[in-house]
Parts: C-alpha cells; sequence; structure tokens
C-alpha cells in the first residue's frame, strides 16, 4: 500500500470518529420541542426569508415582528472616565514595555499602598486553639531537629 492510500485512509478515519463525537454530544431534540421552536421562530420572525436576500422576517420587516429583547447595559461614559481616573491615581495600569507590570508594582512609592485585608485569623482565635489542643493533648511536640 502506498503513501497516498495511507494518508487518505487516516485521514478519512479521522474524520469519521471526529463526527461521531460531535454528534454524541448534541443531545436529540424530541418532536414537541422542534415544533415549539418553529413556532417560537415563526412569531418573532427569525426564519429566512424567501428570496436571495438571506436576511430573516424580522429583519425585512421589523414592524410585524415583536422586538428583540435589548442586553444589559454597559458602564456609562461618567462610569467609565471615574474608572479611569482611579486607575491613573493608584496605577493599576500596565506600564509600557515587555514587563508586563503595573505601575504600582513598577514604582510603588509614587502610588498609595493598596490596603491589606486580614484574611488569617485573631490573636484571640489562635489562642483559643492552643488552648483547646493542648487540652486535647493533640498539640505536636517539638523535636528540636
Amino acid at each position: 500500500m502506498n503513501r497516498s492510500y495511507l494518508s487518505a485512509i487516516a485521514i478519512s478515519f479521522a474524520a469519521l470518529t471526529a463526527g461521531q463525537a460531535m454528534a454524541a454530544d448534541a443531545a436529540p431534540l424530541t418532536r414537541a420541542q422542534v415544533i415549539a421552536d418553529l413556532a417560537e421562530a415563526q412569531r418573532t420572525g427569525d426564519i429566512l426569508a424567501d428570496g436571495p436576500t438571506g436576511m430573516k422576517m424580522n429583519e425585512l420587516f421589523p414592524g410585524s415582528y415583536p422586538a428583540k429583547a435589548v442586553a444589559a447595559q454597559g458602564k456609562t461614559r461618567a462610569q467609565v472616565i471615574a474608572e479611569l481616573a482611579e486607575a491613573q491615581r493608584t496605577g493599576d495600569i500596565l506600564a509600557d514595555g515587555p514587563a508586563s507590570m503595573k505601575l504600582n508594582e513598577l514604582y510603588p512609592g509614587s502610588y498609595p499602598a493598596k490596603a491589606v485585608t486580614a484574611q488569617g485569623k485573631t490573636r484571640e482565635q489562635v489562642k483559643a486553639e492552643l488552648i483547646q489542643a493542648i487540652q486535647a493533648g493533640t498539640l505536636p511536640v517539638y523535636s528540636g531537629a
């Protein structure tokens, strides 16, 4: 068997297995789901119009169909400007160059320090755990090594 036949067989086998794997992932729709999807598409005009335009019915005749829901609004111009000003003030902007570091990381003395939040336990919590460990006898013994 020469190489061209072998590579053609390998490519066709790969295409066959990939197609079956992709088909296995998609859950088949029931007849009722397909009918409901068709009815919804007809109601909203989300089906292709006849003719060579390739446009949907709701694009050709927008007044005949309900308007599509508008996506959630983004930030306002004022919000973006305020965020930019805050980032400039704190140095939370990438510096020019190959370093890929923020300005406040490159020049920490030029910008206000970030507020550090306590993520550990309080001193009282640690003392209480120590007392419990001593009483329960579960305190590890220091070997002096």
